[in-house]
Formats: C-alpha cells, structure tokens, sequence
C-alpha cells in the first residue's frame, strides 16, 4: 500500500472509533428510556438488566459499524479536501482513483467484521437474552404489569416442544397461578391440555412444578383421556418469555444462517410465502455489504466535491448517515410486510448507494 493510502486510512480510523462510540453511547440512552428505565423502575434486578444491556450491544455495533464508517470516512475526506490535501496529492501525481483503494478496502474488512459479528456473537447473544428476560420475569413478575389488580395482561412462556405455557397471573418470588399448557399441532386441533391452579419453574433447571392440575388429551379434536392430579412435574425446553406478552420466539433475522437456509428452503418447496424470513435471509448479506456501498457512494461524493469546490462536513455528514438508516428501516418494514420483493428490500439501500456513487462520478467527469 502507497504512503497517500496509508494517509487516508489514518485519518479515517480515528473517527471510526469514535463514531462507533457515539452510536453504542445513543443506543444505550435509547434502550436506557425504552426498557432500563422502566424495568428498574418496576423493581427488576440491576444485575439482570445490566446482562441484558450487554447482551445487546453486540447487534449495535453489527449495524453501527457500515454506518459509522460513512460517517468517518466523509469526516475524513472533507478534511483533506477543505486543507487542500488532494489537491496536492494529485499535483504530485496521485491519481483520483487512489482515493477508493483505501476505503473500500478498509470497507471489505468492515463487512467481513459485521457478518461474523452476527454470526458469531449476534445469533447467540439473542438466544441468551430470552433467557434473560425470563429470569427477570420470573424474578419480579411485576416487570411486565402480573399481578396488578387492573390492567395486568397474562404471560405466554413457550418451549422448543412447541408448547404453549398460558399464566393468568405471576406472583413475586415466582409462582404461577391458573396456568394452562397447550402441545400445539402444526395445522390440527391441540394435542393434549393441561391445566393447573398454580406452579412455579424450578431454581436452576427446566421442570415446572404443577399442583392441583387436569390433563386432558385429544384425538380427532375429541377428548379421550382425562386425568386429574394433585401434584406434577413437567419437563420443558429452552422457556422463552418476552416483556409484552406476546410471542416470544427469536426473529428470523437472529437465526444461523444455517438454520434460516433450512428453513427458507423448506418453504421454497411447499411454496409457502414468508416475507419476513426470506427478507431476513437476504438482509444477513446485505447490511455488511452496506459498507462497501456507502464507503464508494462517500469517495464518489468526495470526489465530486472536490471538484465542485464543495465543502462537505459534518452536518452533511449526519444528514447522510440519517437518510441511509431511514431508507433502511422503510425497505425492511415493506420487505417483512410482503409490500416488497425480499431481494430489492435487503439489497435496495445498498444499490441506491451505488447508484448515487455512480451518477456523483458521471456528473464531476462532466465538469
């Protein structure tokens, strides 16, 4: 690599770093007023909700780190271009094109850092705070309104045996009252009921304790065996429990790639129409790509300023970085929804990007 492009990479590594700061620092005081706050406020474990903040961060700096290189490097290169540093590079015979070796290099390393990040940390980060949030439901029911005499709504806990754990209340210190466990059938009536006045989840292991309960089991929607019972245990898997009641399961976003291939695959074959897990399947590849898209749309701007006599800083810099994360957010809602193909929602960000870069380059080779 040339000294010019070692310049360029150390003065865009510093701002890097610190706008991956600012952003973990803003998701924090997000997550502060959108769930810490009011978790603490309701009495939850400080210990618990600090694990479950930290669990989170791994996924903010996977979706940080494409946006807060653009934002690095425009700092960056609005830097040399406003102190005349390009000029002078290119007095000395270095040529425009030089700019784009650097940053889309150091673009590469970054989407290769964001897609192992969600592999690697992000897939199982997810899968732990559910376990988090359950201990923090259990621990004080009151986190999610149980046990309030007004307004309080029930808990659906569910299991990797597809059963579905209904709780009409939540006492502190764990106990369950009225509870209701359906084993679901994939499109047939449930397979068997069970229902008890109370239980609780046994301290450090997967066995609900039920008393004074009835199973019943079903064939062909009719009843064909009923059993009554004053004490029981039933063994569950991986409980899932979510802070709004609703349901609890990860996002197809957060599944291994493996396993979402899996799954796509099979829906492939039974034609079966799932936006939001195909949308979620192409977006594992197209946010890391983000950052080589908006690191060439940036050197493309970069360029055209340059030549323009332009001066991009940072409000610029902050506008940019905003409407990508809008545009973002707007194709992954319509991708989820079926409002848009899933490729064109993953992948339309990242080539509006290549695009603007494109027609940036055309325009200031015609001045």
């Amino acid at each position: 690599m040339k000294r010019f492009e070692r310049y360029v990479l150390t003065e865009i590594l510093p701002p890097l770093v610190g706008a991956l700061g600012i952003v973990i620092v803003l998701f924090l005081l997000a997550l502060l007023e959108a769930v810490i706050a009011p978790l603490l406020a309701k009495g939850a474990n400080p210990l618990l909700v600090a694990r479950l903040v930290a669990l989170n961060v791994p996924e903010a700096l996977t979706q940080a780190l494409p946006i807060a290189l653009m934002f690095a490097a425009l700092l960056a290169l609005s830097r040399l271009a406003a102190d005349s540093e390009i000029k002078a590079a290119l007095a000395s015979g270095v040529p425009a094109s030089r700019l784009f070796r650097p940053v889309l290099l150091l673009a590469a390393g970054v989407a290769l850092t964001s897609f192992a990040l969600n592999e690697l940390l992000v897939t199982r980060a997810k899968v732990q705070v559910q376990g988090v949030q359950r201990e923090i439901v259990l621990d004080n029911p009151r986190v999610i309104g149980l046990g309030e005499q007004q307004g309080g709504q029930g808990l659906v806990l569910r299991d990797a045996l597809n059963r579905a754990i209904s709780v009409g209340q939540a006492l502190p210190g764990g106990e369950l009252r009225d509870l209701r466990i359906v084993t679901m059938q994939a499109g047939l009536p449930p397979r068997e009921v069970i229902t008890a006045r109370r239980g609780r989840l046994r301290p450090g292991s997967n066995v609900l304790e039920l008393e004074d309960g009835r199973r019943v089991t079903f064939q062909d929607a009719r009843p064909v065996t009923v059993l009554t019972f004053q004490r029981g245990t039933l063994p569950v898997q991986d409980v899932q429990a979510s802070f709004d009641g609703g349901d609890a399961a990860l996002k197809p976003i957060y599944l291994p790639l493996r396993d979402l291939l899996a799954k796509t695959n099979v829906y492939r074959q039974q034609h079966v129409r799932s936006p939001g897990d195909f949308t979620a399947l192409h977006r594992k590849f197209a946010e890391p790509l983000a950052a080589l898209a908006l690191a060439f749309f940036v050197v493309s701007l970069a360029v055209f300023a340059f030549r323009s006599g332009q001066n991009l800083g940072l409000v610029w810099a902050l506008l940019l970085s905003f409407a990508y994360y809008a545009t973002w957010s707007v194709f992954k809602v319509m991708g989820e929804n079926g409002a848009l193909p899933p490729v064109l929602a993953a992948y339309g960000p990242d080539l509006i990007a290549v695009l603007a870069g494109l027609g940036l380059l055309w325009w200031a080779g015609r001045r």
